[in-house]
């Protein structure tokens, strides 16, 4: 498989939290809604191109971000979701919305409202992340985005 580098579009908008099996864990920076994406490391843009072995590992990760975000009860409904009309690399956005985020019942998609993270909500992010997400390879130190 070719080296893998992240797109620099969601490199721009995210943090990077976590190499897990298949996919590196990024997380939207915008504390607005829990809203993470997976990238998985190969050279295919679309589902159906992954092997039988990389789908499995990939919808583990799915489920496993799911209960993640919806460990939080106050999350009424998971979206997930993979367009790519924008940012052409593989990748799945899996958010927690919430009935009083400013966007419900709409779409997410396209928004402009935004609140960045600070650091002490990365750490905490990080901190759950190492206790919760037993299949992890590595948690990456959230870095500040200005």
């Amino acid at each position: 498989m070719p080296s893998f580098s992240l797109d620099p579009r969601l490199a721009a908008d995210c943090h990077l939290l976590a190499e897990l099996e298949l996919s590196q864990l990024l997380l939207m920076n915008n504390a607005l809604l829990p809203w993470y994406i997976l990238v998985p490391r190969v050279s295919c843009d679309e589902l159906y191109q992954l092997t039988p072995e990389q789908q499995k590992l990939l919808f583990e990760e799915i489920n496993q971000i799911s209960l993640f975000i919806k460990a939080d009860e106050n999350i009424d409904k998971l979206n997930t979701a993979t367009i790519g009309n924008i940012v052409r690399q593989m990748h799945i956005h899996i958010l927690g919305r919430k009935s009083s985020d400013p966007w419900w019942p709409g779409t997410v998609w396209g928004t402009k409202q935004r609140r960045p993270y600070n650091q002490t909500e990365l750490n905490e992010i990080k901190r759950r992340l190492i206790l919760e997400l037993p299949k992890t390879i590595e948690i990456l130190q959230p870095t500040a985005k200005a």
